[in-house]
């Protein structure tokens, strides 16, 4: 009996938004990596993010390695887009005096 090597395929997928996910998950592709860059071991990101199993988890790390410079691209456009977004948001709700709106808004009526 002889051992059959197959490919398997990547677990990632392109949402509707342009968003890597990692097989039927909503787990980002940024996510995996980023926590794989901070020091997390397969087995560690496996336990924060049980929706993902971890030969999957194995598998994104593998692809991120083969493909880093794509992937560090990627993940640098990413950024940008979420910071465009962050002051887009911050433009269109001011944070001056939240705390205070917040407060009256739960303040007893009288």
């Amino acid at each position: 009996m002889s051992l059959v090597i197959a490919t398997d395929p990547v677990p990632l997928k392109t949402d509707e938004c342009g968003v890597i996910r990692v097989g039927g998950t909503r787990v980002t592709l940024d996510t995996i990596v980023i926590a794989y860059l901070q020091g997390s071991t397969a087995e560690e990101i496996a336990e924060q993010y049980p929706a993902v199993t971890l030969p999957d988890i194995h598998a994104v790390i593998s692809f991120y390695l083969r493909r880093r410079a794509e992937v560090e691209t990627y993940l640098q456009k990413r950024k940008h887009e979420s910071e465009a977004i962050r002051r887009e948001n911050e433009a269109r709700f001011p944070q001056d005096g939240i705390r205070e709106r917040l407060l009256a808004r739960h303040a007893p009526k009288r």
